[in-house]
């Protein structure tokens, strides 16, 4: 098969494509960020200057963002082009905060109260008049997402919104978002002719930079996930969305994160309406079979069943310095080797910012240089294990990162990553939710 992959940032695709070689299939990668994006995957994919001209040459196109050439690519689905990833209107449910709240509630599910804003004096008004922590967060595709924060008073909140307007971060709409006590959950699914794939992909993220959920929030350290058959948090947030996404042609990864309430009732947050990364990371570890071509069975209405049921996937992100931040020059985190890779653990070995270098290394007690996997950016790679259990997937994604200690310039990763399920899961399974699943 003949693979096109769009994409836009270049961070996390590189695992999947490599995958699909190795599965005999013909892969092209376009990156829309060239200045860090020509280093990334550097003698291990081929890279492509301009998608458009390869379009008629795919059998399948694979998209890994909603920020970029989307009104473009509406067109080519016109033509019949199979694209794997979200429409301009399916991306908006996950870019336009309010537009995905208004239609869950179309749907008939019920969310936090919210309100919209695109004035700073107006939400800090509203704060003070509140007097009460809320959720921010920006709506649009050109909101700088600084903009996201979960207060922890009001105080706290107007301080933020008082200095986003002091520096002018506004460059679009935002909302607060009631806060809501309990657990958070996320569940996923694969839509596209024939309706959802079988599995639902239940998660569990870690957002924050450093154990106990501190630190900046980084997007995703870390996740917890399983595919099931039957999902009482699908059946409630997603399942209800069929019909739309049927009449929209949708095709794709389709999430919900949510925070599940002491009484059991789920509070949708957001959409994640095209693959997660590090979650589709994550899910090549519970994938089975050829990895390309379930996706073209999805896209002609078949169910390849291309996932492991009721195992748990840990993922944990391995980055080095400066991230998250990533200001430093390619010159200081590119071409690092990445010491302690060997052949039992390279398929829970997940490569991201990765390209072919040479570096020193030991052959027969000499070291020698010769070539090898090395840095080409600050988020490294995701390791993962697998199991019938948290702790045993846990101790599989960590005893492959404790092969790669020895990798230079000071890498780092959460160590808690699933932990908090042991908290969590008796609360959630009390109302239902994640049955049969142990820690």
């Amino acid at each position: 098969m003949r693979i096109l992959c769009v994409d836009t940032w270049g961070e996390s695709v590189l695992d999947w494509l490599l995958r699909c070689q190795d599965d005999g299939h013909q892969v092209k990668w376009f990156i829309g960020d060239t200045k860090r994006g020509d280093v990334i995957g550097k003698g291990m994919v081929e890279k492509v200057a301009d998608w458009r001209e390869w379009m008629r040459w795919a059998d399948i196109v694979f998209l890994t963002d909603n920020l970029k050439y989307l009104r473009e690519l509406d067109a080519w689905r016109e033509r019949g082009a199979k694209i794997i990833g979200p429409s301009v209107e399916a991306a908006a449910w996950e870019t336009d905060r309010t537009l995905g709240m208004k239609v869950l509630e179309h749907h008939g599910i019920e969310v936090p109260p919210y309100r919209e804003f695109s004035d700073y004096d107006k939400a800090i008004a509203y704060v003070k008049k509140e007097d009460r922590p809320f959720v921010s967060k920006p709506c649009g595709d050109e909101t700088d997402k600084a903009l996201s924060y979960v207060a922890k008073s009001p105080a706290d909140l107007v301080y933020m919104l008082e200095r986003w307007k002091k520096a002018q971060k506004l460059k679009g709409k935002f909302i607060l978002q009631e806060k809501v006590s309990g657990v958070e959950m996320g569940v996923g699914g694969w839509f596209g002719p024939g309706g959802f794939n079988e599995g639902w992909e239940e998660n569990w993220e870690h957002k924050k930079l450093m154990n106990g959920d501190l630190g900046v929030a980084t997007g995703e350290q870390g996740t917890a996930m399983r595919f099931v058959s039957s999902s009482k948090l699908a059946r409630k947030v997603l399942a209800p969305l069929a019909e739309t996404l049927d009449r929209m042609a949708y095709l794709g990864c389709i999430d919900v994160n949510c925070i599940i309430d002491e009484k059991g009732k789920p509070w949708p947050l957001e959409f994640t309406m095209r693959p997660g990364w590090p979650a589709f990371n994550i899910q090549q570890a519970l994938h089975k079979g050829d990895h390309a071509e379930w996706l073209l069975d999805l896209a002609e209405g078949r169910d390849a069943r291309a996932f492991k049921m009721n195992q748990v996937a840990i993922g944990v992100v391995m980055s080095i310095p400066d991230y998250p931040y990533s200001h430093a020059t390619q010159r200081d985190v590119c071409g690092i080797p990445i010491y302690g890779m060997k052949p039992s653990i390279m398929p829970s070995i997940h490569p991201c910012k990765v390209m072919m270098g040479e570096a020193p290394q030991m052959v027969g007690g000499e070291v020698i240089t010769r070539p090898c996997w090395v840095t080409a950016g600050d988020y490294v790679l995701v390791a993962t294990g697998t199991g019938k259990t948290v702790r045993e997937a846990r101790a599989g994604a960590y005893r492959v990162l404790g092969n790669l200690k020895q990798t230079p310039n000071s890498v780092m990763w959460r160590t808690d990553i699933g932990m908090r399920l042991k908290k969590e899961l008796p609360l959630l399974q009390a109302n239902g939710y994640a049955t049969n699943m142990e820690f």
